[in-house]
């Protein structure tokens, strides 16, 4: 499948945010106390770790929006596979708006593709299932668009974006409904019939009551693989399938034996560890 950039015009306010943070009310004084403002150097992003890329576009703003000279030149795009040394994109232009930009670039592009190489060890450990591995609303405050984007990267898939397109019934709302039953009813009632509602279920017995009343996809949490491949025996194609809890590269595949449609991961976009990423002299990368 082709990965589909995002509009920059969602990506511009993120990486003007991070410069307002960054240059505070005076600017990159390191920088402009050093570097004469008529030299101009030559630079690559090179990747000093095995991984995936994911954050070109945002990376490129961060230079561009400093300095529009700049020109910003991809090798590897969004979804490529890397290696030690492989340079991913090369800048060149006034040195000033290359190491003021350095650091914003480098944030975005780093957290990004980790995200993006975490996903790819997921969906690389259960390929031999149809099982597809999703993200969850478990991001980083303001990032949730690009995180999710960088999912799509690694190869994985999207759950719901926000609490606005699609009902997700969990413990706590059955706990304040009165029963699980109730919660469905209340939620069929309410929204509209573009709307899917998936319920959350932690035993064999709340899945049974969930599809006499009828729903779209079950979240089956945290259940160990045995009784998961019971769940999906349940259910029998009448509901897309989910399982959640406790997933890591070593589990997944065990999971994804099970049958389930998807099996979805939350700190893929909380706690994914950052692809190590440089601005080297031209020189020196590759």
């Amino acid at each position: 499948m082709t990965l589909a950039p995002l509009p920059i015009v969602m990506l511009e306010p993120l990486v003007r945010a991070a410069f307002l943070e960054d240059l505070g009310r005076a600017g990159d004084i390191t920088t402009a106390a050093i570097v004469p403002a008529d030299l101009c150097e030559a630079m690559v992003l090179c990747s000093r770790q095995t991984g995936v890329v994911a954050g070109l576009d945002l990376a490129m703003l961060a230079f561009r929006l400093i300095d529009p000279s700049l020109e910003f030149a991809v090798q590897r795009a969004d979804g490529s596979a890397v290696r030690p040394g492989d340079v991913i994109a090369s800048v060149s232009g006034p040195a000033r708006g290359l190491l003021t930009a350095e650091r914003t670039a480098l944030n975005f592009l780093c957290h990004l593709s980790g995200i993006a190489s975490a996903t790819r060890q997921v969906v690389e450990a259960v390929q031999q299932y149809p099982a597809h591995i999703v993200c969850t609303r478990k991001t980083t405050p303001g990032l949730r668009a690009v995180e999710k984007y960088a999912v799509r990267a690694g190869g994985g898939s999207n759950h719901r974006f926000g609490l606005d397109d699609a009902v997700l019934i969990k413990d706590n709302h059955i706990a304040v409904a009165g029963s699980l039953r109730t919660a469905i009813e209340r939620a069929r009632a309410h929204c509209g019939h573009m709307v899917k509602i998936e319920v959350e279920v932690d035993t064999l017995d709340q899945l049974e009551e969930a599809l006499k009343t009828g729903v779209d996809a079950v979240l089956l949490d945290n259940m160990m693989p045995e009784t998961l491949a019971l769940a999906v025996a349940m259910v029998g194609g009448r509901a897309i399938t989910e399982a959640s809890g406790r997933v890591t590269p070593e589990t997944a595949p065990a999971i994804a034996s099970t049958g389930v449609d998807l099996i979805s991961i939350g700190w893929l976009t909380h706690s994914a560890p950052i692809l190590d990423i440089g601005l080297d002299h031209a020189g020196q990368g590759g």
